[in-house]
Formats: C-alpha cells, sequence, structure tokens
C-alpha cells in the first residue's frame, strides 16, 4: 500500500441526501475530487467524490456509498486521505508535512536536537514539533527559511539555526 496524504475532512451532512460538506486541504481547492478515491482511517476500500458546488468552507459534495444524512453526519470530523502518488510533485523548497514527520533534526554544529514529531500551521505559518531526547517536552520551531536552511529528505534530517534559548 502506498503511503497516504491527508487532503481533506468531512465537516459533516448538507441537505439531507447523503451530500456531505467537505474541507479541502488542497492548494487548488477543487483538485481533491482528482485525487479519489480517497480513503479513511474507517473505509480501507476509498470513495469516490463529486463536488456538487462551492459552499461556505468548502464544498458540497457526494462519497459513493453514502446514500442517507445518518451516514453523512456519521463522518464529521473523518480526515480524507489520498494515495501519495496521485498527488502532484512539490518544487525544491516545499514539502508534505508527512514527509516532515519522523526526520531527525540537527543544529548547525551538528548536535543532535530531536526529531519531528508534527507539523502544526495556526495560521501564522508552520511550526516544526520538536521531541527532544530523553525528555517529554516538545519545542515548537517556525519552519521559515531562516530558521531552517537545510532540509533533507533522502538522508532524513533537518538542520536549524534556533534562535538562542529555543532548546
Amino acid at each position: 500500500m502506498s503511503k497516504r496524504i491527508v487532503v481533506g475532512a468531512i465537516a459533516g451532512a448538507f441537505g439531507t441526501a447523503g451530500e456531505v460538506r467537505l474541507k479541502s486541504f488542497c492548494a487548488d481547492p477543487k483538485a481533491i475530487a482528482d485525487y479519489a478515491p480517497l480513503y479513511t482511517q474507517s473505509n480501507p476500500k476509498g470513495f469516490d467524490v463529486t463536488l456538487l458546488r462551492p459552499i461556505k468552507n468548502g464544498f458540497a459534495a457526494r462519497l459513493s456509498g453514502v446514500q442517507t444524512r445518518e451516514q453523512a453526519d456519521a463522518l464529521r470530523g473523518t480526515q480524507l486521505l489520498a494515495d501519495r502518488d496521485k498527488l502532484p510533485g512539490l518544487p525544491d523548497d516545499e514539502y508534505y508535512h508527512s514527509d516532515l514527520i519522523g526526520l531527525s533534526v540537527l543544529d548547525t554544529g551538528g548536535a543532535d536536537l530531536g526529531t519531528v514529531k508534527a507539523v502544526h500551521n495556526h495560521g501564522a505559518g508552520d511550526l516544526l514539533e520538536v521531541q527532544v531526547p530523553g525528555q517529554s517536552a516538545t519545542v515548537l520551531v517556525p519552519f521559515t527559511r531562516t530558521i531552517v536552511p537545510t532540509v533533507d529528505l533522502a538522508s532524513g534530517r533537518i538542520v536549524i539555526d534556533p534562535p538562542e534559548g529555543l532548546f
């Protein structure tokens, strides 16, 4: 099975005939339908997706196999995943969040600072959550070119130049 990437989420039912409110996380929101079938943790067969029309914060959409409002509402909050090989390639300075998780984090001198545990975005830019070795604490590192000058996916490492006192 190929690696899967989260491309959207179901925000709940829309109408009474089984349509859903679909929120796309794609750079081109309409492209989410191009990556079908979309999978959930509980549906390994996947859904075919038909976008019906734009609505506030997403699309009204039909998912194959979802026939009733109750079925659609039961999917509220469910993440939708696409096979990685269906997604477009990215320019050299852009990364899928899932590619960064698990990478080693080193400072510019080569000292081990930890491992990327998660990538967050609360509206002001991406933050790398770095798990510090031997501690339960994590550190949030702004994912900017200044602080993170090197991302080497092939070597599985990120080099950062953290502001003084961050670690």
